[in-house]
């Protein structure tokens, strides 16, 4: 009978403890973030010396075209920093009240004309447009994907995009144009340059960087939103952003690094 109350008695806190291991990250030790798909590689090294600095920190991040992600902050998707491939979409986030302070830039993107072949990739944009074996041509969809938006400016400014129009396939944002050129869906197409020498893609066929005068350029910036203004995890990843060793880590993987006050 005494062993039997001494189980009783000991039964409550071994199921507290339990209760309480089991317990999720709480909300001050859970980053989310949302960021254009050209940053997938850049940002995965960087968040990897992140979270080695913190331990029992979980970074969760979700990818996509900037514009698109936008909505999804406007509807009230619960991501704590945006990383947009153009400012205006973080600018427009600010006016319209659902960011924590005023965007800040954090890099210079570049576009690059990719293909998978050697031979096609090593040709100025020009030849490779108006190349009988250049049957699709992929780039980001320009409705909501600043570098499809970029990609269609670089083509006007050469008076090639009457020339390319009915080859084009779009995909939802730059890493799909990428994959597109990638598995062969598309010949060739203008992808984000920080694409091309990520691990995935480095080596594979050929890519002729674009001049930035032939584009509006791709001045991307972040904005921490409203729901973490006074998350400190926000702020610590901010700082980190900062370190020169971030900094130089973005232009290892393609960045002009935008020079911020």
């Amino acid at each position: 009978m005494k062993k039997q109350r001494r189980f009783l008695l000991c039964l409550p806190f071994a199921l507290a403890l339990t209760s309480a291991r089991a317990q999720p990250a709480t909300r001050a030790t859970v980053l989310t973030i949302a960021a254009a798909s050209d940053l997938r590689f850049a940002l995965d090294e960087l968040l990897q010396s992140f979270r080695a600095a913190r331990p029992g920190v979980q970074v969760d991040v979700v990818y996509g075209s900037s514009g698109k992600l936008s909505t999804q902050v406007r509807n009230g998707a619960p991501f704590d920093i945006f990383f947009s491939a153009d400012r205006a979409y973080a600018q427009e986030l600010e006016a319209a009240g659902f960011t924590a302070g005023a965007p800040r830039l954090y890099a210079i993107g570049r576009l690059v004309a990719w293909s998978a072949d050697a031979t096609l990739g090593r040709l100025s944009l020009d030849e490779l447009v108006r190349h009988p074996g250049v049957k699709r041509f992929a780039i980001a969809n320009p409705e909501h994907a600043p570098y499809g938006q970029r990609a269609v400016e670089a083509l006007r400014t050469r008076g090639l995009y009457e020339a390319v129009v009915s080859k084009l396939v779009l995909g939802d944002n730059i890493n799909q144009a990428a994959q597109f050129v990638q598995t062969g869906a598309a010949q060739a197409g203008i992808v984000a340059y920080s694409l091309v020498l990520s691990k995935s893609l480095a080596g594979q066929g050929a890519w002729t960087l674009l001049p930035q005068a032939w584009h509006t350029p791709l001045e991307q910036a972040f904005v921490v939103t409203k729901r973490a203004a006074a998350m400190p995890l926000a702020a610590d990843f901010v700082r980190h952003l900062d370190l020169p060793a971030s900094q130089a880590l973005l232009q290892r993987h393609g960045f002009g690094v935008a020079a911020r006050p």
